[in-house]
């Protein structure tokens, strides 16, 4: 056993939500409780990050970790580790495409009904 081969940090026991191989060796999708379950864990986090001004947790990592660390492991807990991900990554993708929506219209421009993102899942971030 070489030494490249040594994690002292690599679980041996996959995390609770971990997707559970089938018989043919793809994912098994999680089931309805799983994904209320990360759903919820994921507003929580959000709510964090708005509440100390955090609009991107994978840019602002350190920040995210030091305000919103407890809840971000219930997070990667509750979900799939490319849920995690997906989800920073398009909380940051809606708050763009608002305020580009934002502008068109303070600009006298049209947008399409049902273009605007609903206001419940806008990060509130400082203007």
């Amino acid at each position: 056993m070489g030494l490249s081969s040594f994690n002292p940090f690599a679980s041996t026991t996959p995390s609770p939500s971990s997707p559970k191989p089938s018989s043919d060796g793809a994912f098994i999708a999680p089931d309805r409780t799983s994904r209320a379950k990360c759903y919820e864990a994921r507003d929580a986090f959000f709510q964090c990050l708005d509440k100390n001004g955090i609009l991107d947790a994978i840019k602002d990592e350190d920040k995210a970790r030091k305000e919103c660390g407890d809840v971000e492991k219930v997070f990667g807990r509750e979900c799939a580790g490319s849920w995690v991900t997906y989800f920073k990554q398009r909380r940051v993708m809606e708050w763009k495409k608002q305020q580009t929506l934002n502008k068109i219209e303070a600009e006298g421009g049209w947008v399409p009904e049902g273009a605007a993102t609903p206001a419940a899942s806008q990060p509130q971030m400082p203007k």
